[in-house]
């Protein structure tokens, strides 16, 4: 399901990305321009957006918050990112196809329609079996704020 549509190039950024340390991959696409604005409601058709490229991995970035981000991406069959981590939590939609997730370390055969979970800095690689798209949904983890001690303070709530 190979999409070799052209397309005007102001409009449309799709980043064409090789992972290839074991180290931390973070994918910073900071210069592209999301295809959600997040101030505005959109319905966007996954399978539409979804692009390959021979031999590649084509990632577009949805929607970029604060706290989330959300990246659509096409792998040719054979193409992977080789062991990386994450700093962000991280939710994976297959959308189509199938593929080999190394999760800490193990191996697991993933189709359409399976969602993993990720918690931040898990060791993960992934390989395309067959050519297959996913759904990334990054999510920076919730700081602990710091809240000051109320202990010996007069003023201070009993807490039961």
């Amino acid at each position: 399901n190979s999409h070799s549509a052209s397309f005007d190039k102001s409009t449309v950024c799709l980043i064409c990305i090789k992972c290839l340390s074991s180290v931390s991959c973070e994918i910073n696409l900071m210069s592209e321009k999301p295809l959600i604005d997040p101030a505005n409601e959109k319905v966007v058709s996954l399978a539409e957006e979804t692009r390959f490229a021979p031999n590649g991995i084509v990632s577009r970035t949805l929607l970029r918050t604060e706290t989330t981000r959300v990246v659509l991406f096409g792998f040719a069959q054979g193409q992977e990112l080789t062991e990386h981590t994450s700093t962000q939590q991280a939710v994976i939609q297959i959308l189509s196809g199938e593929c080999e997730f190394s999760l800490a370390g193990q191996p697991r055969l993933v189709k359409a329609g399976d969602l993993l979970y990720m918690p931040p800095n898990l060791r993960h690689a992934v390989k395309a079996t067959k050519s297959f798209s996913m759904l990334l949904t990054l999510t920076k983890p919730l700081e602990t704020p710091a809240v000051p001690s109320l202990l010996g303070r007069k003023d201070a709530l009993q807490l039961v």
